[in-house]
């Protein structure tokens, strides 16, 4: 089976975990594109979502989702995004891309999270590329200095700001 079938298949899996009246966490990439395809093509009459990126909200828009900004609602129902890389015991990596700050918002607003991803993202140790960590100009020295002092517990050299 291709990823795209893979991708196609959980994503319409995890479109059905949503019903109506729900607030839904719409991820950002490839894998969750088809997750809001899959729920664009079930038609509920009152879903809004909470899309991670401005292509995931272009394609919501173009499919007839509604939409509402994270900071209209208390809370959101359901997340679905993808992983960047699934590990032993279902570790995962989430936020390797250029939503990191945004997935991680809409995230940690939600009741419940739902990763999909195909058989490619299965790695046997985590960490099969750099992992990304945005910093926002509200307390970005603080945070470099927090970021030099984990990297000198690993041994690992000073993160490049």
């Amino acid at each position: 089976m291709s990823a795209d079938d893979q991708k196609r298949i959980s994503g319409a899996a995890a479109a059905e975990l949503v019903e109506n009246g729900m607030v839904v966490g719409l991820g950002t990439g490839s894998t969750a594109a088809w997750f809001v395809k899959a729920l664009a093509a079930r038609k509920l009459s009152d879903i809004r979502g909470v899309p991670t990126s401005d292509a995931t909200g272009a394609l919501a828009r173009e499919l007839g989702i509604p939409l509402v900004a994270l900071d209209d609602v208390k809370t959101i129902d359901l997340t679905v995004d993808g992983a960047d890389e699934v590990g032993p015991g279902l570790s995962l990596i989430k936020g390797g891309g250029a939503a990191l700050l945004r997935e991680k918002l809409v995230w940690e607003a939600s009741n419940r999270c739902v990763v999909i991803a195909d058989a490619a993202k299965k790695v046997d140790a985590l960490g099969k590329f750099p992992l990304p960590i945005e910093v926002v100009r509200f307390g970005h020295v603080h945070t470099s200095w927090r970021l030099a002092d984990i990297a000198a517990e690993f041994d690992l050299p000073p993160p490049r700001l």
